[in-house]
């Protein structure tokens, strides 16, 4: 029989029982889908992920259906669609099944001819360079890899034939569509390299990091990027170590195993980047993978230092960089010099990600968390104070992103729900649990909820104060909580405590235990209208 007494205690000696109303959380839950999609037969792959322990069981059961392991961290598996129509139930009978996704196709995304008047070769080439600081810094040589997982690339391109320090990952294809000459215009975007002496019979362009460690991968091999193809290429940048990986790409649809990938390649340690869209005339609905959390999400600026006419402004903003009359290069068949301008948030991404290793190979002390917040705290403000929906906290800035402070690492990310610390969840060890104390951050757009796993004892006391800058809520869930965004009977159930008083006032949960010791989670996130707030989390056990 479970035997657990709660006692939420406030500051005042109030009580708040786990069923009275809970506070909004403004994050959203990050929980694995095993339900199978309808017209999973409409797609050529399926992607099912399998539980850490018991799956690699059936790891030549898969393979002989013609599966291919394509990220190992997660225990993610592509599988012909017929074939894993056949095998799921068996599977499912066995407990193996942890999500069942379609290889949904993605977009790069769309890239428009530059509206610019301008002709002359050098005058598209430079306006970003003054805007960004570019002019007056120096980058350094090859160091953390900037990663671009795209469509192919043209490695024939003069920019890329005999570029040291370049290593394609796959195989790079490309055809005549458009969407195929995407991958060589946000490559050279970050990393085409300096060509001393070129001149307009000889043209050449160059990229913000021009020495870079370029790490590339086709997510489209067969002319058609998806989602499958995304998370193989997450999966491999992962596996050459911390790196720089830039996203020019998304959709309108929440792909939980998406999501999940990206999240694993921050918790390995390195910093992703997304651009924010282009549908801003469509009025800016929100792109994925932009708008998942840990993600560095990046709108395009004009001449102007103003929000482009096409960037999508996001909740999830969190700088901008130039996108509008982009120099590029592309491949010879669609432009006979090889270069071409062209506008879209896609290549300010790639500005970004440049920028962001380059600091990254020249402070290289600094874990992702630190870097993350080093990137967009030195853009410099273009309107206002603060941030906005459209241009985040302001341009890139790279010789402030070198000079900028950095704040302390954050603990223990991603930890927004607690697929993501619990063992055999995102991860197959989970996170440890916490003792004693932490200082830690909570941010609306890239990280909204904290979560920890906290030991119980045995007829004992779980004592956890938070105390945060600006108004934050505390909570204690149970050892059976899938997520804490639970409502109804399943919160009656698992919530423990919790503590959410007005304004940035300590909260404080205490739990007392049952016959038997156990983990359970605790939560802090932002009360609603909250934009960001630190705070120290101090736990105390004792027995009774």
């Amino acid at each position: 029989m479970r035997r657990l007494v709660l006692f939420a205690t406030c500051l005042l000696a109030c009580s708040a029982p786990a069923h009275a109303a809970l506070p909004l959380h403004t994050g959203r839950a990050i929980v694995p889908d095993a339900t199978t999609p309808q017209g999973l037969l409409h797609y050529r792959h399926t992607l099912v992920g399998l539980d850490h322990v018991r799956g690699p069981g059936a790891t030549f059961t898969l393979r002989q259906a013609g599966g291919r392991l394509i990220d190992p961290q997660i225990q993610l598996w592509s599988l012909p669609s017929q074939a894993a129509a056949r095998m799921l139930p068996g599977l499912r009978a066995a407990g193996l099944v942890r999500s069942v996704t379609p290889d949904y196709p993605l977009r790069p995304l769309p890239a428009s001819a530059s509206r610019s008047f301008c002709t002359d070769y050098f005058c598209p080439q430079e306006w970003w360079v003054h805007a960004v600081g570019a002019d007056i810094w120096s980058p350094p040589g090859p160091g953390v890899p900037v990663t671009m997982i795209d469509s192919g690339v043209d490695l024939s391109h003069p920019e890329f034939v005999g570029r040291p320090d370049t290593t394609a990952l796959n195989t790079q294809t490309f055809s005549a569509t458009e969407e195929e000459l995407h991958g060589t215009a946000t490559a050279s975007t970050a990393a085409a390299p300096a060509n001393v002496g070129s001149d307009i019979n000889n043209p050449s362009m160059e990229g913000i990091y021009p020495q870079a460690k370029l790490q590339i991968w086709d997510a489209s091999p067969s002319g058609l990027l998806t989602v499958g193809g995304e998370i193989d290429g997450l999966a491999s940048a992962v596996r050459h170590g911390r790196t720089v990986i830039n996203l020019s790409l998304g959709g309108f649809e929440r792909i939980a195993v998406e999501e999940h990938a990206i999240l694993a390649a921050f918790g390995a340690g390195s910093v992703v980047v997304a651009s924010a869209g282009n549908d801003r005339q469509e009025g800016s609905p929100r792109s994925y993978p932009a708008s998942f959390a840990h993600v560095l999400t990046v709108g395009a600026t004009d001449e102007a230092n103003r929000a482009t006419y096409f960037s999508s402004s996001s909740p999830d903003m969190d700088l901008v960089a130039p996108g509008q009359d982009i120099i590029v290069a592309v491949p010879k068949m669609w432009n006979s010099s090889g270069y071409m301008p062209l506008d879209g948030t896609s290549f300010s991404a790639p500005l970004v990600s440049g920028a962001a290793a380059a600091v990254w190979t020249v402070r290289p002390t600094l874990t992702n968390t630190q870097l993350f917040e080093v990137m967009r705290r030195s853009a410099h403000q273009v309107s206002g104070r603060g941030w906005n929906r459209n241009t985040g906290y302001g341009i890139l800035d790279v010789n402030a992103a070198l000079a900028r402070k950095a704040p302390a690492a954050d603990p223990q990310e991603p930890n927004e729900d607690v697929y993501l610390v619990k063992p055999n969840g995102l991860f197959r060890n989970g996170h440890p649990r916490v003792r004693g104390a932490l200082a830690a951050h909570l941010e609306q757009g890239d990280d909204p909820e904290d979560v920890y796993r906290a030991y119980l004892p045995a007829h004992g006391r779980l004592i956890v104060t938070m105390r945060p800058s600006a108004n934050a809520n505390l909570e204690v869930w149970g050892p059976k909580t899938r997520t804490v965004f639970e409502r109804g009977a399943a919160a009656k159930r698992d919530l423990l405590g919790t503590s959410a008083k007005r304004g940035a006032r300590a909260e404080r949960v205490t739990v007392r235990g049952g016959g038997a010791g156990k983990y359970v989670y605790v939560d802090a996130f932002l009360a609603r209208g909250v934009r960001e707030a630190g705070y120290t989390l101090k736990l105390a056990s004792a027995r009774r």
